[in-house]
């Protein structure tokens, strides 16, 4: 074998090595959000709000910690005296703190079923807002799912006898925000660094205003719960490092199919474990929501020159 061949060979190697660990790190990533409902479960009779002040404060030291080890507080200094950069960063931590608070709401309010339709339509908003925001072209396939998005939002509607209020929250602040942090020129680290000291002070606030109402965190936790209370900033940056791991070593079309083990595994704790209603009729709407799924990701993987043609783009040759 020439060292041509042994080059060769051992570049594909650690190809395949890399994809490897990136696939672990983002089921690791993936599996970490979902379970995270039990972790929420175990907090229910505590106040939503004042559990997310504690987690914004208990992840803006654990992400402190994070950036001194990787010595990038002077990159964050700069992006901070950036106005137009540090008007976004506020936006995104606006967007992920209702996005946390709606969801941690919805669990310790019996509503995971209602959180898991949000992440499963999350990737049909961030469609809809590239189609309605960014004027990107939708493909045959891709306005198909639209339109059954669409029409399973109307039959949820009917199945609850309310707006999936829970579901629409968390699916468009989950668009918003990954849309908004495409403008922001940050790692994931630095980027959530961030957005958590901006709303450090605001966190500290409300946990100080609560403090001493009767049932407060401070007036009523037992140990385990401080320990829970306190690993809420490990359990919010320790997904975010592996996913930030998995981003750099696997294609988009892998990473994303990939993250619907988040809201695979919030339905199935929901229904089976947590024994919250299951109607035919939405069930009916979540299969709606499926098939929109299935036909993006089809639109996703097929090859380019066909979804060129479905977008009213046909190539002419060479130049």
């Amino acid at each position: 074998m020439t060292d041509l061949s042994v080059a060769s060979t051992t570049v594909r190697g650690d190809a395949q090595h890399e994809r490897a660990a990136g696939v672990r790190a983002a089921i690791a990533a993936y599996s970490i959000w979902g379970f995270l409902t039990i972790y929420w479960k175990q907090l229910t009779e505590f106040d939503p709000f004042e559990l997310i002040a504690w987690r914004i404060a208990c992840a803006a030291a654990v992400m402190a910690v994070i950036v001194t080890v990787r010595r990038r507080w002077g990159a964050l200094r700069t992006a901070m005296r950036d106005r137009t950069l540090l008007m976004r960063l506020t936006l995104a931590a606006l967007l992920i703190t209702a996005n946390w608070t709606t969801y941690v709401w919805a669990v310790v309010n019996d509503r995971i079923v209602e959180t898991a339709l949000g992440y499963f339509m999350a990737p049909l908003f961030t469609m809809l807002f590239g189609v309605t925001l960014l004027g990107e072209p939708a493909s045959k396939l891709q306005r198909l799912a639209l339109a059954l998005g669409a029409l399973a939002v109307v039959e949820l509607t009917i199945s609850y006898g309310r707006l999936p209020v829970i579901a629409l929250i968390i699916s468009s602040s989950w668009a918003l925000y990954g849309l908004l942090k495409r403008h922001i020129p940050l790692s994931p680290v630095e980027s959530l660094a961030g957005e958590t000291l901006i709303l450090v002070l605001p966190a500290i606030a409300v946990v100080i205003a609560t403090a001493g109402a009767p049932d407060s965190i401070p007036a009523t936790a037992s140990g385990a719960d401080w320990v829970l209370v306190a690993l809420t900033g490990v359990v919010t940056a320790v997904p975010l490092l592996l996913f930030a791991f998995a981003a750099q070593r696997l294609p988009f079309t892998l990473l994303g199919a990939l993250q619907y083990l988040i809201p695979t595994i919030n339905f199935t704790l929901g229904w089976l474990v947590y024994d919250e209603p299951m109607p035919a009729d939405r069930i009916v709407g979540f299969c709606l929501v499926w098939v929109a799924l299935i036909a993006v990701t089809i639109d996703q993987v097929r090859p380019p020159a066909r979804a060129l043609r479905d977008v009213g783009f046909t190539p002419t040759g060479g130049g």
